[in-house]
């Protein structure tokens, strides 16, 4: 926890820390694969999600968030999860939910486990390095253009508060 207050403080004041790139390849809703690595040399911000939680109305800003800060080079990943019980039973149902509701084009992964035993290696990865571990759906954590763990939100901060584009905005300069 200290080293994420440490890495997030110096990054607000133009300094840099070297962390450890934390990587992750997710199987995609479309088919294939979204590899984290494949995004270096941009920020992304990588949030876990739940077509039937009280916080999934949040796609309609992650989608704007992207439409906004995208064409600078952000790239949001949704992680549809059940961890939390909240999550469609299919990709095809969670495809076709968020297109239809939320005309979302983020790139998506297919559900992913984000908790205990099971979490994909990227979340036990995040949490090695920086102690955050999701405690809801909605949950965000902020990449570097590097790799690594620049800030973290619960699901309560929403994707286009003035915290996320304030952070977004220092990575993209």
């Amino acid at each position: 926890m200290f080293r994420m207050l440490l890495l997030s403080a110096l990054l607000l004041i133009g300094r840099t820390v070297q962390a450890a790139p934390i990587d992750g390849v997710f199987p995609s809703i479309d088919g294939g694969t979204l590899s984290l690595s494949d995004w270096r040399g941009h920020p992304v911000l990588v949030v876990n999600t739940a077509s039937q939680c009280g916080f999934t109305g949040q796609y309609a800003g992650l989608q704007n968030l992207q439409d906004k800060y995208g064409a600078q080079g952000l790239v949001v990943l949704a992680v549809p999860s059940d961890s939390f019980n909240q999550e469609l039973a299919s990709e095809g149902e969670v495809k076709e939910f968020c297109e239809l509701n939320y005309d979302l084009t983020l790139p998506m992964t297919e559900i992913t486990p984000v908790i205990g035993s099971l979490a994909h290696p990227f979340y036990k990865a995040v949490a090695a390095e920086s102690g955050f571990v999701p405690s809801w759906n909605f949950n965000k954590i902020l990449l570097s253009p590097s790799g690594e763990v620049v800030a973290t939100f619960g699901a309560t901060t929403r994707p286009e508060s003035r915290k996320i584009r304030r952070q977004i905005e220092a990575l993209l300069r």
